[in-house]
């Protein structure tokens, strides 16, 4: 048969592209991520310290770990390259700081330190082969630009540094969200005035919604016609709200939290209006002893606080009605007693309703003369970020400034919330401190976790870092073995017998009898002879003799492809330093020699032992740590960094 030696050269030479093809796709990834001992893996990028930089260092690197940080720099710089440049251009000034300057306004607008932290922390974020060391320079530069002053390169505190960066971060973010709304709004503007300017013609539109109505059913509705207008009239408003809701589903700068303020006056039981403020780090005064616990440093921060000689607003309106009260009594005068009748219900009428709002056409004895008692002062969360970046204050001021150097247990999950609120948090990140409170060197540890820009999951599906319900992953590229498709059938599956698959039988086994992809989603054939009239199967095979032949052809070849792709891992992976020898990729098989998609339990151990390995980062100094060593250095942590914990996280 002339047609035979030609479907033999073909499958050949499928079977080699396909083994090549493997081979250069997935063996980089394989070869550099599946070692744990491969010495590639065993640094980060680093910065360099030319002028007292390891405060500006450590937080860098510290912030380069967290994961929904790198997540909101990508789509908020995204959102603002999709946005047209006027967006952001024209001014929208803050009500709250009316007197910013113009250019201060547009570089607030514009994102100036929202890029450049992106491209800082995707430059630490790379996986370097080798040593790799760069200088944070170009984000210092950006950070001089945006507040348009010099950064002073003495010795610093990584705690100022950081709430710089973040509430510059979180002005952006509402800046940039201020000026989206305004253009939303002045589109509205617009489409309002057009609307109104030129009135829809309704005898036209439903001479025309008519003429419709007759084509399509042979029936014509002045109703549905004049419905229809309507509709059309009211589907700018319909624009208008869909807008609206777009913008309330921003999500926003991941560092920024909400607490309130609660105070009561012991005497009378006011409470005036809970006092809301946001904040981007979490300041925590460490106690004056020898040891401490983080949970302790919270419970100093959210316990009740008792204050004394404070004026409560009730208790002025009511020593100010007593003090009207005992002049009623002495006066004799019919109009200055009306007068003072009319002050006394005013004041009481706002003590029942609101005493934050005295009467403003009375006149109170003066404020100094009102009585002090005590209050009690509550704090709580109401707005938990998704980073929770905590600041452990050792600053002790007496005559001379010292550093306390009290020990503080933190865990690694913490538990933040009530029953009705709970949060859990897990640590990604710190920076410790060693030295006296005017001189010392900052350090950094990081979590051995890839960030979600640098981690696919599966090489040829999207990267979900735009989706919110995205989530990290500490795992490589997968390993791909040939699986058995109820669809088309892909490259990989179509060839399973190229390495990447272990059977139950004879590595030399026939054609015949590998597993053959079928789309039928109900059954399957149960011999390669026997015929049906359903047209979804397969179509049917040449006789057995002829496949015998072929299958003989195609198995030296795709043998000879395995044992070339074989080789080339196994000397690949034996060419690092303190590889192990004779380790060659394996995927589980099930019981009848198809592959099985199920993590090997060796797997499994690598994640949970990756789960436990840390970087520990002195300016260009890197090397590995364990969780253990990270929640040891008590006398030293001096920030932290907690990550909210989604409903399922991922493995990491």
């Amino acid at each position: 048969m002339p047609e035979k030696p030609l479907t033999v050269a073909t499958y050949a030479a499928g079977a080699s592209l396909a083994a090549i093809t493997l081979f250069y796709v997935f063996a980089p990834n394989f070869t550099i991520d599946s070692d744990t001992n491969s010495a590639r893996k065993k640094g980060v990028v680093g910065l360099t310290n030319l002028a007292n930089d390891c405060f500006i260092n450590s937080v860098l690197q510290a912030l380069a770990g967290l994961t929904d940080l790198r997540i909101y720099l990508i789509r908020e710089n995204h959102r603002r390259k999709i946005d047209e440049a006027w967006v952001y251009e024209e001014i929208v000034s803050d009500p709250a700081y009316k007197n910013n300057p113009d250019w201060k306004t547009h570089g607030l607008q514009a994102g100036l330190v929202t890029r450049g932290l992106k491209e800082i922390l995707d430059a630490l974020n790379e996986r370097p082969i080798y040593k790799k060391t760069i200088s944070a320079g170009p984000f210092i530069r950006v950070l001089e630009n945006a507040f348009k002053q010099r950064i002073s390169r003495q010795q610093q505190d990584a705690q100022e540094f950081l709430q710089v960066v973040a509430e510059r971060l979180c002005d952006e973010y509402h800046a940039g969200r201020r000026a989206r709304q305004a253009a939303r709004d002045k589109a509205d503007s617009t489409a309002t005035t057009t609307n109104s300017s030129e009135p829809i013609d309704e005898e036209a539109v439903e001479e025309r919604l008519a003429r419709l109505a007759v084509n399509g059913n042979g029936n014509g509705n002045r109703n549905g016609s004049t419905g229809a207008a309507q509709n059309a009239r009211d589907t700018p408003k319909a624009d208008t709200e869909s807008l609206a809701a777009r913008s309330e589903d921003e999500d926003g700068f991941p560092m920024e939290g909400k607490f309130e303020s609660q105070i009561e006056c012991q005497k009378c039981g006011f409470k005036p209006k809970p006092t809301e403020s946001t904040f981007c780090t979490l300041t925590l005064n460490v106690p004056q002893t020898s040891s401490s616990s983080l949970n302790a440093c919270l419970d100093g921060l959210f316990k009740t606080e008792y204050i004394d000689d404070f004026k409560c607003e009730k208790c002025r309106l009511v020593h100010a009605k007593a003090l009207f009260e005992a002049q009623l009594a002495r006066s004799t005068s019919e109009s200055f007693r009306r007068k003072i009748q009319d002050a006394i219900a005013k004041i009481q009428h706002a003590i029942d309703t609101d005493p934050e709002k005295p009467p403003t056409d009375v006149e109170l004895p003066p404020l100094q003369d009102a009585p002090t008692y005590r209050i009690a002062k509550h704090t709580r969360l109401t707005g938990f970020p998704k980073i929770m970046a905590i600041h452990l204050s050792r600053s002790i001021y007496n005559s001379i400034s010292q550093k306390n150097s009290a020990k503080v247990s933190f865990p690694e999950k913490l538990q933040m919330g009530g029953l009705l609120n709970h949060k859990k948090y897990k640590l990604l990140g710190t920076v410790t401190h060693k030295g006296s409170h005017h001189s010392g060197h900052y350090e950094s540890f990081r979590r051995q976790n890839v960030s979600l820009p640098f981690s696919t999951p599966n090489t040829f599906q999207p990267s979900g870092v735009f989706t919110k319900s995205a989530t990290s992953s500490a795992a490589s590229t997968p390993r791909v073995a040939a699986t058995q498709g109820s669809g088309d059938p892909s490259p990989v599956a179509s060839t399973p017998d190229l390495g990447f698959s272990s059977t139950a039988g004879s590595s030399n086994q026939s054609v015949d009898t590998l597993p053959r992809p079928s789309t039928d989603s109900t059954s399957q054939a149960p011999h390669p002879t026997t015929t049906t009239s359903n047209s979804r199967r397969s179509p049917p095979f040449p006789p057995i003799k002829d496949r015998e032949s072929d299958g003989i052809s195609l198995k030296s070849v795709t043998a000879s492809a395995r044992s070339t792709v074989s080789r080339l891992s196994h000397s690949a992976r034996n060419s690092r330093p303190g590889s192990p020898a004779g380790k060659t990729p394996t995927t589980p098989t099930t019981a009848n020699g198809t592959a099985s998609m199920s993590v090997p339990k060796a797997v499994q151990a690598r994640r949970r032992k990756q789960n436990n390995r840390w970087w520990r980062i002195s300016d260009e100094k890197i090397k590995e740590a364990k969780t253990s060593e990270v929640l040891g250095m008590q006398r030293e942590v001096y920030l932290l960094f907690y990550e909210l914990e989604r409903e399922s996280p991922a493995e990491s």
